[in-house]
């Protein structure tokens, strides 16, 4: 692809190409679903493997697992997700999908994950590490840049404030 524009103009355009595209996907998933993209992809996560805990959830999803318990609270309360105690481990919550769950499950438009970590996944290793590297320079030059918020969903991040 050649810019037309001046590069940095070029790469914001992609920049909101991918912004609106994650937007428009996490609109879509909320309106089929009745939840937000983020507690979406904790059910589907449970659906690939019941009796996760919290902890490698939070891993899974690459969030803080203050950010997970909370997500999972909600989910808990909306009567989507079952926490049950493990055998082996009484102190240990293991998660389970309620019905109201599957149901959200079944209307998904696709991943819960979104679009973007599907692409990601997509590209080839060497392409990787040449993005990783330029977001890393990019995001040393940001000003005023939150690192916090590299633990928060995306789906999260692009939702309409109500």
């Amino acid at each position: 692809m050649v810019a037309t524009l001046p590069v940095n103009l070029a790469v914001l355009q992609q920049f909101r190409v991918i912004y609106g595209t994650m937007r428009q996907y996490f609109r879509e998933v909320e309106e089929r679903c009745g939840l937000p993209g983020s507690q979406m992809w904790i059910l589907q996560e449970v659906q690939r493997c019941p009796g996760l805990g919290v902890t490698d959830l939070a891993a899974r999803l690459g969030i803080h697992q203050s950010t997970c318990s909370q997500l999972v609270e909600k989910l808990v309360s909306r009567r989507c997700l079952i926490k049950t105690r493990k055998q082996e481990d009484q102190r240990r919550v293991g998660l389970q999908l309620a019905p109201d769950g599957v149901e959200a499950i079944a209307a998904l438009p696709g991943s819960a994950e979104g679009a973007l970590p599907e692409a990601l996944s997509a590209m080839p290793e060497v392409a990787l590490q040449t993005l990783y590297i330029n977001l890393f320079e990019l995001i040393r030059h940001l000003p005023g840049r939150d690192d916090a918020f590299a633990s928060i969903p995306l789906a999260d991040m692009l939702r309409d404030p109500k």
